[in-house]
């Protein structure tokens, strides 16, 4: 799903003008494996595996791959619906630069449950 996110992202105008401002990458960790997500002006640029350790994002989510699955789900069940309701059961954690994160809190929301929409209306 993860490798996906740019078409997901890319065709939701609305998601993209909210996210305008954003021109950083972020790290995703599915499971065992990290992703580094580019962002261009609210577009998903790339997504790619992280290679070398250093390379790393402005901020970091990270969560075991099932919790990431359902999280995709078209209709998450309790404590997978949210990130902030992810990182209070303790099945997700964030760290790194927290500031952009919290000063485009919905964009990121908005941003990784757009498979979900996806997925629902198809």
């Amino acid at each position: 799903m993860i490798e996906e996110l740019a078409d997901f992202v890319n065709r939701n105008e609305a998601l993209v003008r909210r996210g305008r401002h954003v021109n950083y990458p972020i790290l995703v960790g599915v499971g065992e494996t990290d992703f580094i997500v580019s962002i261009e002006q609210g577009r998903v640029a790339n997504v790619r595996r992280r290679e070398i350790s250093i390379d790393s994002g402005r901020f970091a989510i990270r969560a075991p791959a099932e919790v990431w699955h359902e999280f995709w789900q078209p209709l998450p069940k309790r404590d997978h619906h949210d990130l902030f309701s992810m990182m209070a059961a303790e099945l997700a954690q964030i760290d790194g630069d927290l500031l952009p994160f919290m000063q485009n809190l919905l964009y990121f929301k908005d941003l990784l449950a757009a498979p979900r929409l996806a997925q629902s209306s198809s």
